[in-house]
């Protein structure tokens, strides 16, 4: 396995690979690796003759320096595992290689990045978009791969793709879980005893939503109360949003659901040791089925 910390260099790579007639699939992370990043190499790993993984902490996107400075940082153990995994080539940038002194080019997808996170996270996403497609310049893909974990991320990645004419394809994969149904995040590490338990709260407000749709419930306000509700259960958890969006927009779903519709959640936790909050998502797309009985 190959580590390159340049731009540069991986681009004299890419052209290569290219001129061989090798397929490049890009695994864009920010480290401490777990298995939901692993099944995104995987993926990559079927689509491409070339598997790249970048890990980078992207300061970018963090609003606050102690969340930055707080962010798990498991460099060896990550490059472990990419090696197990037959990764090709990892990309390894320095914060100076990305943002060199005087940097002043930002990139901005303005109407997706609004909501959600975005309005929790002001300049989030600019941080976002402005490493994708740096990360994209420098790795000369085929094809990348996101989780669905980040589902307003991945719905930035792949306006900003399209608006710009990026010669890539976004490849978004299905969420995964550790098998109490927590949706796995490099965030995870920061949870511990009852918090780590609570933290359930938010595949069971999905669960709860989800069933409430299922038994046609079609009212947006009491699907997104049997939500909260089962946020509210978890006295540990502070709600940072609970919102039902287009999935595809993100605009507000209507009063009378009626399509397939994104619920998007985000809590806060105590953090492992009570210095602060680690702030956890989740999301699900629930699937309006019609030809019965709605409640509305």
């Amino acid at each position: 396995m190959e580590v390159v910390e340049t731009t540069r260099a991986l681009q004299a790579r890419a052209a290569a690979d290219r001129r061989a007639g090798r397929r490049i699939a890009l695994v864009p992370t920010m480290g401490a690796l777990h298995a939901g990043h692993l099944a995104l190499v995987d993926e990559a790993r079927r689509r491409a003759d070339v598997a790249l993984v970048s890990i980078f902490v992207n300061p970018a996107q963090f609003d606050a320096g102690a969340d930055l400075a707080a962010y798990p940082r498991t460099l060896e153990a990550d490059l472990a595992a990419c090696r197990a995994r037959g990764v090709e080539r990892v990309f390894l940038p320095s914060e100076s290689e990305l943002y060199a002194d005087g940097h002043q080019t930002w990139l901005e997808v303005t109407e997706l990045s609004q909501p959600l996170c975005g309005a929790s996270r002001p300049g989030h996403f600019r941080g976002v978009a402005t490493v994708v497609a740096k990360l994209l310049i420098a790795a000369q893909p085929h094809v990348a791969v996101f989780g669905q974990k980040d589902f307003q991320q991945l719905a930035v990645v792949r306006r900003l793709v399209r608006d710009l004419g990026l010669p890539v394809e976004i490849v978004g994969l299905p969420t995964v879980r550790e098998s109490d149904g927590l949706a796995l995040s490099s965030r995870n590490l920061h949870l511990a005893g009852e918090a780590r338990g609570q933290a359930l709260c938010l595949v069971r407000a999905l669960d709860a939503a989800e069933s409430a749709v299922a038994a046609g419930e079609r009212r947006h306000a009491a699907v997104l109360a049997a939500a909260r509700e089962a946020i509210a259960k978890a006295p540990l958890a502070r709600l940072d949003y609970a919102e039902l969006r287009d999935p595809d927009t993100l605009a507000p779903a209507p009063e009378t659901l009626a399509a397939a519709t994104l619920l998007a959640l985000a809590v806060f936790l105590p953090r492992r040791g009570g210095q602060g909050e680690v702030r956890l998502i989740d999301n699900r797309v629930l699937r309006v089925q019609h030809g019965r009985e709605d409640r509305s």
